[in-house]
């Protein structure tokens, strides 16, 4: 965690045409069309396909300025701060991001985009703006963050009917895993098809990996990315999401991102290590002699101050907050202690120059460009308050209160009414997200549970 990624800064300018790499990619591979994609609020890839030679020839691409905060429900909130007209928005391409397409039965390309508006500011209803602009403001102090997540999911088997729970797939011995796996490699061999060819896809995207391993979960598995600048690694994750459902889907089974999808199983998580690095590259949480500086302090007490406002961010769903269970390894607040995993701020055992706080708040279902743009804020908060964090916690995590919002309703209704929030991502995307939200809960609301069903229904 010493050095940003300097192959693809957030800082530096993007080309605004293809090079010749590209085109001789293109031609090469015999490239048909570009997935032209950008981010909405909930991580999934939106766009639109274009002809290769029109990506080659710069052509310009425009989509209504609301799609950015559709909600997974496909609705779209009707709040004043988007306007009756539904403007465009200019999809500009980052060329650093274009790649080929593992999953596409066709020679296909994929870059990311950002949604610009049509005067060239960035659209602030957009998560890769969000993450941006949380990074302009570290720039103006010259420091620049660097961020690694470890990113869980699911392997489940084909699932047809959402009223029935997901299953653990059959693997090579003809039955499906039970029991609990944690670091097995015999576990982490299995479903070894599905395994070559993600992994194939990894290095097609340019999705810098480091360590793979079977979690506790039946077929529940962590990849740690490598650590870079947060634009960069954003989108990795992004891409990393996209190519695991597609391919999975190829092999009959679904990559499953929810933050706690199968009942009386382990949660999934998005763990982000963090750190922050000045215009020399040193990393400024650590002084000269090794020791830890004050900065790295006000980092983590801007985290323990702020998280909270933003925790919408970091648990964006319903389902998010049944991952927050005592004795899970699945943090309830935002205590922070050395190497402990009781805390929802970890410090892993290191070196100075890879000193680096771990945020164990975020699901595996949240964006990964707004999980980093709020820690990344609260943190930024705190160094510029100077704020000062609690004392280190050497016991149970677990025995502490429950710092956290406890359901998506509270902290829904949290960051509404935070000033914090406001002054952090504007207005218009606070109050743009939380009417989407609300507009998703409500859907959640208006359906009848299995649960009641089950002893509502005879007792009642």
């Amino acid at each position: 965690m010493t050095q940003p990624d300097t192959a693809h800064p957030a800082d530096s300018a993007t080309p605004s045409r293809p090079g010749e790499g590209i085109r001789a990619l293109f031609s090469q591979r015999g490239v048909r069309d570009v997935e032209c994609i950008f981010s909405d609020i909930s991580g999934y890839p939106r766009g639109k396909l274009m002809p290769a030679d029109s990506f080659l020839a710069g052509g310009e691409l425009r989509i209504c300025q609301a799609i950015p905060m559709q909600a997974v429900t496909g609705d779209y909130s009707y709040n004043p701060v988007f306007p009756d007209a539904d403007p465009d928005v200019r999809l500009l391409p980052d060329y650093r991001t274009v790649s080929l397409a593992p999953w596409a039965s066709v020679p296909r390309a994929v870059a990311i985009h950002d949604c610009v508006e049509l005067d060239g500011e960035l659209c602030l209803f957009a998560p890769r703006s969000i993450l941006k602009t949380v990074l302009a403001s570290y720039a103006v102090l010259g420091l620049t963050p660097v961020v690694a997540p470890e990113i869980e999911f699911y392997l489940t088997a084909a699932n047809a009917d959402p009223a029935l729970p997901l299953l653990a797939p059959v693997v090579r011995g003809g039955r499906a895993e039970v029991g609990q796996s944690a670091f097995s490699l015999n576990m982490l061999n299995e479903l070894a098809p599905f395994w070559n060819e993600f992994r194939d896809a990894c290095g097609t995207l340019g999705i810098a990996t480091d360590t793979w391993i079977h979690e506790v979960g039946a077929t529940q598995y962590e990849i740690n990315l490598l650590h870079g600048a947060a634009v960069a690694v954003a989108d990795q994750a992004f891409l990393f999401k996209y190519a695991a459902r597609e391919i999975a889907l190829k092999h009959g089974l679904n990559a499953v991102f929810m933050a706690k999808p199968i009942a009386d199983s382990a949660g999934s998580s998005m763990h982000l290590h963090i750190s922050v690095v000045d215009a020399q590259g040193h990393n400024v949480f650590s002084l000269a002699d090794g020791s830890e500086s004050p900065r790295f302090g006000h980092f983590i007490a801007g985290l323990q101050t702020y998280g909270p406002d933003l925790m919408l961010m970091l648990a964006p769903n319903v389902n998010s907050y049944r991952r927050y269970v005592t004795g899970s390894q699945a943090p309830v607040n935002l205590q922070w202690g050395y190497d402990n995993r009781t805390t929802g701020l970890r410090i892993p055992a290191s070196g100075p120059a890879a000193r680096r706080v771990e945020n164990r708040i975020a699901g595996a279902d949240a964006n990964p460009y707004l999980a980093m743009a709020a820690s990344l804020a609260a943190g930024l908060k705190g160094l510029q308050q100077q704020l000062e964090p609690s004392e280190p916690l050497a016991g149970n995590g677990y025995d502490q209160a429950h710092g956290l919002p406890r359901s998506m309703e509270a902290a829904l209704e949290k960051m509404q009414h935070s000033s914090v929030a406001r002054t952090l991502f504007g207005d218009n995307f606070v109050t743009g997200y939380c009417a989407v939200k609300a507009l998703e809960l409500e859907s959640y609301q208006n359906e009848i549970s299995a649960w009641e069903r089950r002893y509502l229904l005879p007792q009642v």
